[in-house]
């Protein structure tokens, strides 16, 4: 993944809070074991995300995609008193990582792992969701988005990851998870129960708000 980085995301980072000493020990710890390293939220994107959640304050967020749990603890970071996340994911190894550096969180008690196909669990979990967040396999985030939105309360927010592909999203010529991720971008900006805002930050998230 090819991140949108120049010298003014630099600035803008340097003058950005930082994060919790476990979210940095958690970044730390992939960089030094996971060759697809970039497949974590990562510094700036976290802090988005939790600003996100602050701002929502929801009390139900669902995650599709945990990986190792960065951006779960970054969600948890905002949730209204009492709320939760519910975060799915179907590699067993990196969610018992997660599992490890939640357990060492406030939201420890707050946050459930569910390990699993989405595709088949997405229709057993219950809502209304405040805020969902994407960041799985490409190719199905059109499902998701469908699986979903009929869980997300009026008013409530999708958020998806990867949105800009590395560019790849602008070549005539695309992949299959290129072309995925191009019409999910086509199919949330002409759907009328929802307004959209792409932000052009780190690999592209798009960023959903439900009007009905």
């Amino acid at each position: 993944m090819n991140e949108i980085k120049n010298s003014l995301t630099e600035y803008a980072e340097a003058f950005t809070s930082g994060e919790s000493e476990v979210l940095r020990e958690l970044r730390e710890y992939c960089f030094a074991h996971y060759k697809n390293s970039s497949m974590l939220s990562g510094f700036y994107q976290g802090r988005l995300l939790s600003m996100l959640s602050h701002m929502i304050q929801p009390r139900k967020v669902l995650e599709i995609g945990t990986y190792l749990g960065y951006s779960t603890i970054c969600l948890a970071e905002g949730l209204a008193e009492g709320g939760e996340v519910i975060s799915l994911d179907i590699n067993e190894e990196t969610n018992h990582v997660a599992q490890s550096f939640i357990d060492k969180t406030e939201f420890r008690d707050r946050i459930q792992l569910r390990l699993g196909d989405a595709i088949f669990m997405l229709p057993h979990v219950a809502g209304p969701y405040d805020l969902v967040f994407i960041d799985a396999d490409k190719q199905n985030y059109s499902n998701y988005y469908n699986l979903v939105l009929d869980k997300v309360r009026p008013g409530g927010f999708i958020v998806a990851d990867n949105v800009l592909w590395s560019g790849r999203v602008l070549e005539e010529e695309k992949d299959e998870d290129t072309q995925a991720l191009h019409e999910y971008n086509q199919m949330v900006l002409t759907d009328d129960r929802v307004e959209s805002l792409l932000l052009p930050i780190r690999d592209g998230l798009m960023v959903v708000r439900k009007l009905l």
